[in-house]
């Protein structure tokens, strides 16, 4: 009765393999001696193949299905035929089962900062890191070059080497391209599909082919990226010297709302120090190509001295100059009688009621009597 029991469990085989894991890549199938039966059922489910290996060498892969295995669909001996050595064949066959679905969420990033040459902030250093997708495309490739004679087989044993070929190639993809680091963000589907043309032939010499190829941030050093923000603040704040008013307009307030102890005093020296300030940084922020405040302020236009036309002897005489009739004030040629016009003037006014020469006739004698 053993004897039967021990000719019917040679005689019947079930081939599968059911994946519990998620990072499972290949799996070799555990069974006694590594026989195979004549008339054995192997069941390969979708997102996997069989390999068999008969001697150290790739005989057959099977993909998904149900197959009835005999010696003549197999390259191999069954046991059936190697009763004489009892039931120990000395032809051995291994079955590897290798997973071709997709293995996500991989990690890639750059160890080390890359350096490039930005065309507008010169040399810097660069972070940047992802996620990318693999699967088995190549089974006898992939147990031939990767997985050897490793019976369990997971993805985090090649995820170094493959992230490692990425960040290579992802550095000459960024050093090529030449791209401001200002734009990079509006970049990084393109590198990513440059960087997925770049890896796939050296992939594929693994039997993996990459499906996805994700670039999800490329980072500046924290001490170029506050720099950078202080340099985006001050491009907000655009005309400087308006800014500068601003703030200064600001203090008086804070320094008129100071209650305490030598407030007034306080408030004075701060008023005092923020219009110094205020004038000095409009004198300094200049731009570099023109000589006009940075905002592009225009200058205030050159000061021109006032003429006016005088009536001597019922005659229009003149342009003169206010110097000119501050000297004929003195000598008595004109008075505060004389009729005087000058643009801006609806009529001819008496020189003692024009505001601008007014001021000439306070310290200016009288007439001399019966002059």
């Amino acid at each position: 009765m053993a004897f039967w029991q021990k000719l019917t469990g040679e005689l019947i085989d079930i081939i599968e393999w059911l994946d519990p894991s998620n990072n499972t890549m290949s799996k070799r199938f555990d069974r006694y001696g590594n026989e195979i039966k004549n008339g054995a059922k192997l069941t390969v489910r979708e997102g996997q193949v069989a390999a068999f290996v008969h001697e150290g060498k790739l005989a057959d892969v099977f993909e998904p299905g149900m197959y009835e295995l005999t010696t003549r669909n197999l390259p191999i001996l069954s046991t059936l035929m190697g009763w004489k050595h009892g039931f120990e064949s000395p032809f051995k066959s291994e079955v590897y089962f290798v997973s071709t679905r997709q293995f996500t969420d991989l990690k890639w990033g750059t160890r080390n900062p890359v350096m490039i040459r930005d065309p507008e902030f010169g040399p810097v250093r660069l972070r940047a890191f992802g996620t990318y997708a693999v699967k088995v495309s190549d089974a006898g490739a992939f147990l031939r070059e990767i997985v050897g004679t490793d019976g369990h087989f997971t993805v985090e044993e090649i995820n170094d080497q493959l992230r490692n070929l990425i960040v290579s190639r992802f550095a000459d993809i960024l050093g090529e391209s030449k791209t401001p680091i200002l734009d990079l963000a509006a970049n990084y589907d393109e590198m990513g599909r440059f960087l997925t043309e770049r890896i796939t032939e050296q992939f594929a010499d693994y039997g993996v082919r990459i499906t996805t190829m994700l670039v999800e941030n490329i980072s500046l050093p924290p001490a170029v990226e506050e720099a950078l923000d202080k340099r985006s603040s001050m491009g907000m704040l655009g005309n400087m010297q308006t800014y500068t008013q601003y703030q200064t307009a600001n203090a008086i307030g804070d320094a008129a709302k100071n209650e305490g102890p030598g407030g007034m005093a306080a408030g004075g020296m701060g008023l005092g120090m923020g219009l110094a300030m205020a004038n000095q940084i409009g004198q300094v922020m200049v731009s570099p190509n023109q000589a006009q405040p940075m905002g592009h302020a225009a200058p205030p236009p050159v000061p021109t001295t006032a003429t006016y036309f005088v009536a001597v002897g019922g005659q229009s005489t003149g342009p003169v100059s206010l110097p000119d009739i501050q000297q004929r004030v003195s000598q008595q040629l004109i008075d505060r009688d004389t009729l005087v016009w000058t643009a801006g003037m609806a009529n001819w006014t008496p020189a003692g009621q024009t505001p601008a020469l007014s001021p000439f006739f306070t310290n200016a004698p009288p007439p001399i009597p019966g002059a």
